[in-house]
C-alpha cells in the first residue's frame, strides 16, 4: 500500500470531530475511496460503503430517499446487521455529488447521530455550488491530492530518515553532497514522468515499464475529459476544449488563458463569459488555477484579479504524457532541444497546492512576471518563487526589478533550479528544485503556540 499523509488527517478527524461529517474532495483516481475504506475498516467494527454514482446508474434506491427515515430504510436493505451504533459504525457515502439532495440531508443525519458518516466525491466543489442548502456547521471539507514528491520518494523506497535528513539541510540552507543530489534529481525527474496518481505509481513499481504507465495516464486523462460531459450540454464542449488547451497555454510566454483562443466565433467574449467553465475545471480538481494579483502585498487574497488566470494540470505525469509520450529521454537526459520550463512550473504548482498554498502569480508590463507568489505568514510579507529548468537560472531581470521596488516590501525571493549548491545573493536564494517539497503551509506551528493569552483589565 502506498503511504499517504492524508491517512493521518482522516484518523484525526474520526478521533477529534465526532459531531461533524467529513467530506473528502478531490479529482477521480487519486485514491480517496481506497484510503477511506482502509481507515474505516481499521477504526470501526462495522463498515458500510455505498457508491452513489453506481446506485444512480443502476438501481437508484437512494434517488427517492427524501428524508432521513427513507434513507435509514434503504440503508438497512443494504447493510443489514452491519449497522450498530455511532461509536462502532461508519457509513461511507462515495461519489455523493451524484445525489445533491443527500448533500443537504447530511445535516439531519449528523444531528440524529445514529451512525458515523464520511462522504467523498470527485466533483464536490461543483456540487456544493449547486446544492440548495449546504449543511454548514455539520460538515468539514478536506481536499485530497495526488501523491506529492515526498510520498513518491517513499514509494520508491527512499527511507523517511533520508527525507528527514534532507529536510534538515533545507532548513539550515545547506547543499546536499554530490551523490545525494544526483539521486534526488533523478528521482525528481522520474516523478515528472510517473506523476502522483496511485495507479500510475503502482504500475511503475510492478516492472518499471513506462509504456504501461503511459497507458494509465491516457486512460485517466480521457476519464477527466469524459467527466466534463456530465455538465450541461451547452458548456461541456467548451470545458473539454479549455482542458485540452492547457498544455498549449503553458507553452506561451505569459502562460495565462487567452479568451479569444477558446472560441474563435465569439470575438467579443470576455473572461467572465467563461467563468463557469474555469470554475468547473478547478472545482472538480482536474486543473489547478493560479490567480493573478494586482498588488504583490501580504495578504495576497486582497488583490486577486478575477479576470487573469493560469491553468495547470492536476498531475505532472498527465502533462509529460501529452507532451512527450514514450520519449522519456526528453525529461531524463536534459535534451537541449526540449524546454522543460512548463513541466517544472507544473510540478511546483502541484506541490504548493498539495501543501496548502493558494496559487498566485504576478504580471506587470514594466516589471515582468513572477511564476508564483505565496504568503509568508511568519514575516507578514510575500515570497516570490521563480522556477528555472535551464543553465541560465541566475538570469532573472523581472525578479531583480521586483525586489528593487520599495513599495512591495519584499526582502527575499527563491529561485528553484537543477543545480546542487544552495546560494544566497542580493536577497535571492537559489535552491535545488526538489527542495520545493518542504514548503508547507499546514503544520507550521505547534498548536500550543496558537493559544491566545487571556487579557484582563489592569494587565
Amino acid at each position: 500500500m502506498l503511504y499517504r499523509k492524508f491517512e493521518k488527517r482522516i484518523e484525526k478527524f474520526f478521533r477529534e470531530e465526532p459531531n461533524k461529517i467529513l467530506l473528502v474532495n478531490g479529482a477521480r483516481q487519486i485514491g480517496k475511496s481506497y484510503l477511506i475504506r482502509y481507515v474505516g475498516k481499521k477504526m470501526f467494527k462495522n463498515y458500510v460503503e455505498i457508491n452513489l454514482k453506481e446506485d444512480r446508474e443502476s438501481r437508484g434506491i437512494f434517488a427517492t430517499a427524501m428524508n432521513t427515515e427513507d434513507f435509514y430504510m434503504q440503508l438497512g436493505t443494504i447493510a443489514g446487521n452491519r449497522l450498530g451504533s455511532k461509536k462502532d459504525t461508519l457509513v461511507f457515502l462515495d461519489e455523493i455529488q451524484s445525489y445533491p439532495h443527500l448533500m443537504t440531508m447530511l445535516k439531519f443525519l449528523n444531528q440524529e447521530g445514529r451512525y458515523t458518516y464520511v462522504a467523498s466525491g470527485s466533483q464536490l466543489g461543483v456540487a456544493l455550488t449547486q446544492t440548495a442548502s449546504v449543511p454548514i456547521g455539520s460538515i468539514s471539507i478536506e481536499e485530497m491530492h495526488p501523491l506529492d514528491f515526498e510520498e513518491f520518494l517513499l514509494a520508491m523506497d527512499c527511507g523517511q530518515e533520508t527525507i528527514d535528513g534532507i529536510k534538515e539541510k533545507f532548513l539550515a540552507g545547506e547543499s546536499l553532497n554530490e551523490s545525494l543530489h544526483n539521486y534526488m534529481l533523478q528521482q525528481f525527474k522520474l516523478y515528472l514522468l510517473v506523476g502522483g496518481l496511485p495507479e500510475a505509481i503502482n504500475k511503475f513499481l510492478e516492472n518499471r515499464n513506462m509504456a504501461q504507465v503511459r497507458k494509465v495516464h491516457r486512460d485517466i486523462h480521457n476519464l477527466y475529459r469524459i467527466d466534463a460531459s456530465q455538465y450541461d450540454a451547452e458548456k461541456k464542449l467548451l470545458i473539454r476544449k479549455i482542458y485540452d488547451m492547457i498544455p498549449s497555454y503553458m507553452e506561451n510566454k505569459k502562460k495565462r488563458i487567452i479568451v479569444k483562443r477558446i472560441k474563435e466565433t465569439a470575438k467579443h467574449k470576455q473572461f467572465n463569459d467563461y467563468a463557469d467553465e474555469f470554475e468547473y475545471l478547478t472545482n472538480s480538481s482536474i486543473a489547478l488555477g493560479v490567480q493573478a494579483v494586482s498588488n504583490p502585498k501580504f495578504p495576497l487574497l486582497e488583490s486577486e484579479s478575477k479576470n487573469l488566470l493560469k491553468l495547470y494540470m492536476n498531475d505532472v505525469g498527465l502533462l509529460t504524457n501529452l507532451l512527450y509520450d514514450l520519449n522519456i529521454n526528453a525529461v531524463l537526459r536534459d535534451e537541449r532541444s526540449i524546454n522543460l520550463g512548463s513541466v517544472y512550473e507544473s510540478v511546483v504548482a502541484q506541490e504548493l497546492h498539495a501543501h496548502g498554498f493558494p496559487l498566485h502569480y504576478y504580471d506587470n508590463k514594466q516589471k515582468g512576471e513572477m511564476d508564483f507568489l505565496i504568503d509568508d505568514f511568519d514575516h507578514l510579507t510575500v515570497l516570490p518563487i521563480e522556477v528555472k529548468s535551464g543553465k541560465d537560472y541566475t538570469v532573472h531581470s523581472a525578479l531583480n526589478k521586483f525586489l528593487e521596488t520599495p513599495d512591495y516590501h519584499i526582502p527575499k525571493a527563491v529561485v528553484l533550479n537543477n543545480e546542487r549548491e544552495v546560494a544566497v545573493k542580493n536577497g535571492i536564494t537559489y535552491l535545488p528544485v526538489y527542495y520545493c517539497m518542504f514548503y508547507q503551509r499546514d503544520g507550521l506551528w505547534d498548536e500550543g503556540e496558537l493559544i491566545v493569552p487571556e487579557i484582563r483589565l489592569g494587565n
